[in-house]
This record gives structure tokens, C-alpha cells and sequence, in this order.
């Protein structure tokens, strides 16, 4: 129904014109451009990992270059051909809606520039620097009805409740339209060099931008490299506990989730992503009989797994890409009231990555089944991290994981069935605050 009525307007808007004064070939040109720029968009990691993406393309420079060259009608027409996109795999309702939504918007910043005195046509010297005004305007309309459409399906959708603008994460958002408008201010730049060098205006746009793509590709390609080397890291350490098979990757999951909740930026969610991912990478250096020994541990064998924070960052220490996720991977079990390790750190003297790892560590460790119990639900965990909070967790840290998983929800790992061949699993673990270790010749820990 939404995408009808919106599909509906933009074929009204087109059907009733004018066209008059409007070039052709410029129009075809700007269309080529729009349709162009439009495939190449680019997936944006908004530091949650894969599912965490945003796409974001350099067309909305071919639509503003549009605006002043062509007016509002053109500028809808132009918009409207985002339905001719092949490259993407798309629906046709997801095309045509997409070409209505850009073909409104435009044809609203068309207006929104005429009336504050833009003129429609190449503009020539005696047009700047006045022309910046109406533009700028109209760039504001733009995004705004563009963002206003797409929040309407999101409502629909159930994606967005007016009730909870809270919940919504808002950081994002507002990077991705400020990348937006950075490439919707070419566009005076494109009808600018249209009255020098007329259609060949459009190669010089296109040119930079294909580069750009490029070497944003290649970025985006390592850091998906990244990810493939550490999560094969992770792999390496779980094959020593069927118990922890996936807890990395979502202790990994649970403090990127506490990040963005923070409002951390992209950079910072993703090391908190890998420290999540690598925190027991130390057990690599614990003897496999000392993790999974199931009577009571000597002094020593405590000792041994006490080490493994320590372990963990002498071997990722020379990784240069994780930077402040070396400090999380150091200090996940430090604990507020100081009596954690390797350091016995104590409140904000922990690294901040540390104490979201810390958090997150133990909420998956107690939604997972071990050997010794099962799992527990989502609410016990929360209830037994707000009762340790303040002596060994961050309260914020905690209430930060507590909304994320309100908002996102939360699958725990399905139970796992260990092999029939006589292998040794863990009776106890070290990230359980709930079953305490027990250490030959002390008391609890």
C-alpha cells in the first residue's frame, strides 16, 4: 500500500510536467550518470560485521547536477531511473520504489531551489557564489524527503516505532548522510564544468568516482580479510573444548552489540569486535589438560589459565590492525573491584574495551551449555550480571547489553553433543561467575 501511494506520486509528477526548457541529450546524459553512479555503490561497514552494512552510492551528485540543469521535472526523471539499475538483484517493488523515492526528492529540491532563486540551465560566473544558497537548500530537501520515504517503509515495516526513537542507533545514520551530502555537493561541481566542456563533463565525474570505488573495494576487501585470519584464530583455540565451539564468535557478537550501543565509532566497534573474537586466544598456551581437567585445579593449574589474558596478547601483539582490541584482549578478566587479572586493574583504570569484553564473555559463557550444567536463559543471565555489577562489571557495560539484546534480540548457541570417543571436556570455567573455580589449597575464586 505505502510503496503504491509513493509509486503512484512520482508517475503523477512525471505525467504532469512541464518539459519545457528541459535539453534533451542533457537529460539523457544525466540520467546515463544517475543510472551508473547508482551501481556502483559501495556496502559501508558500520562496524557490527557482516549484516551490519549500509549501502551508500555517488548518485546523488547526477541528481543535484540534475536539479540545476534540468529543474525539478528533469531532476524526478532522472531520479525515476533508478529502476533501470541491473546490476543490483533487486524486486521490481524494491526498483520502482526506489526510483519513485529519488524521483519525488528531486523533483522537491527542484522546487526548493527555484524558490529560493536558483535558476534552471548551466549556471556562468555571475551565478556564484549566490547559487550556493538555493543548492545548499535544496541538497537539505533532498535528503530529507529521501529520508522521510524511506523512514515511512521502515514504519510499515515494523523496523521503526515512533514509541521507542531510543531504540533506533542513530550514529550511523547521521555518518551515512553526511557521506551523502558530500557527494550531493558535486553536483553543483558537475553543472558547473556542464557550461565548459558540455557532455564530456560527464567523464569527469565518472573517472574519479570509478577510482574511488576502487580503492574503497580494496579496503573493504582487507577487511574482510581480516576477519576470515582472526576467525580461523578463534577456530584454532575452541578445537581444544567442544563446550566453547562458537563462543568467540559470539562473545565476538556481544561486544560489538554493547559498542554501537555506547555510540562507539565504526573503527572503535570493530576492535572491540576482533577483541571479542580473540580474548581466549591464550588458551593456545594452556595446556589442553588443565582446560579441560574436571577435578579441582592445583595452585599451579590456576595459574596456568590466570596466564592466558597475558598469553593472548603476546601472541596478537605484533597484529598492527587490532590496536585497542590488544588492551581488551589483556584485560577482559580484570574486574571492577580490583581482584580480577593478570594486573588486578580496578574500575576505569580498565581498558573500556576490556570491561565490554568482560561483559560480553560471561553473558554468552552462561547462555551456553557446558559440560557441568545447562544453558541458562537470556533473563537469568542478565540477572546474574546486574548482581556482579559494580564489583566485577561495569554497570554501564551491562544496561548497554541489556538494551542491545532488547532491541536486537539474542540466539543462544544449540547444545552440543560431544563425540563418542572418549574425549575429556571441561567439569568447570573460568568465565562463570556463577560456579566459581576451585583451587587446590584456597577458597573459591
Amino acid at each position: 500500500m505505502y510503496v503504491g501511494l509513493v509509486v503512484l506520486g512520482a508517475l503523477a509528477v512525471l505525467a504532469a510536467g512541464p518539459y519545457s526548457g528541459i535539453e534533451p541529450v542533457t537529460l539523457v546524459l544525466l540520467a546515463v550518470l544517475f543510472v551508473v553512479a547508482e551501481s556502483i555503490s559501495t556496502m559501508v561497514d558500520n562496524g557490527g560485521g557482516e549484516g551490519d552494512r549500509t549501502g551508500i552510492s555517488p548518485s546523488s551528485s547526477a541528481a543535484l547536477a540534475a536539479v540545476v540543469l534540468t529543474g525539478p521535472v528533469g531532476a524526478a526523471v532522472v531520479g525515476f531511473c533508478s529502476v533501470l539499475v541491473v546490476l543490483r538483484r533487486q524486486n521490481l517493488v524494491k526498483r520502482f520504489f526506489n526510483g519513485a523515492q529519488f524521483a519525488l526528492a528531486g523533483y522537491a529540491a527542484g522546487h526548493a531551489y527555484l524558490l529560493l532563486g536558483g535558476r534552471m540551465g548551466i549556471p556562468d560566473r555571475d551565478d556564484f557564489p549566490w547559487i550556493v544558497l538555493p543548492y545548499t537548500v535544496a541538497i537539505l530537501v533532498h535528503t530529507a524527503v529521501n529520508g522521510a520515504l524511506i523512514a515511512g517503509l521502515l514504519r510499515c515495516l515494523g523496523v521503526l516505532r515512533l514509541r521507542r526513537p531510543g531504540r533506533m542507533r542513530w550514529r550511523p545514520v547521521v555518518g551515512l548522510e553526511l557521506a551523502s551530502l558530500g557527494y550531493a555537493m558535486l553536483g553543483l561541481l558537475i553543472a558547473a564544468i556542464w557550461g565548459l566542456v558540455g557532455p564530456f563533463a560527464v567523464l569527469l565525474v565518472l573517472l574519479p568516482l570509478f577510482i574511488a570505488r576502487w580503492a574503497f573495494d580494496q579496503y573493504v576487501a582487507e577487511q574482510r580479510a581480516h576477519d576470515a585470519t582472526l576467525a580461523t584464530l578463534a577456530q584454532a583455540v575452541e578445537t581444544k573444548d567442544y563446550y566453547t565451539r562458537g563462543h568467540c564468535m559470539r562473545v565476538s557478537k556481544a561486544s560489538g552489540m554493547i559498542a554501537q550501543e555506547l555510540g562507539l565509532s565504526a573503527e572503535r566497534v570493530r576492535n572491540v569486535r576482533y577483541a571479542g573474537m580473540l580474548h581466549d586466544i591464550g588458551k593456545l598456551g594452556v595446556p589442553t589438560k588443565v582446560l579441560q581437567k574436571s577435578g579441582r585445579l592445583t595452585e599451579e593449574e590456576f595459574a596456568a589459565i590466570q596466564l592466558h589474558p597475558m598469553r593472548g596478547y603476546e601472541i596478537v601483539r605484533e597484529i598492527g590492525f587490532l590496536d585497542e582490541a590488544l588492551a581488551g584482549i589483556m584485560h577482559h578478566h580484570e574486574k571492577m573491584n580490583g581482584r580480577g587479572y593478570p594486573m588486578g586493574l580496578a574500575g576505569e583504570d580498565i581498558p573500556e574495551c576490556a570491561r565490554i569484553v568482560s561483559v560480553a564473555d560471561v553473558f554468552d559463557c552462561i547462555t551456553s551449555t557446558r559440560s557441568y550444567r545447562k544453558a541458562r536463559s537470556v533473563q537469568e543471565a542478565i540477572a546474574e550480571l546486574r548482581r556482579c555489577a559494580g564489583e566485577q562489571f561495569d554497570p554501564e557495560m551491562v544496561e548497554a547489553l541489556v538494551r542491545a539484546v532488547e532491541r536486537d534480540g539474542w540466539d543462544p548457541p544449540v547444545d552440543i553433543e560431544p563425540p563418542d570417543d572418549g574425549a575429556d571436556v571441561a567439569q568447570q570455567d573460568h568465565d562463570d561467575p556463577s560456579v566459581p573455580l576451585r583451587v587446590a589449597g584456597e577458597g573459591e575464586r
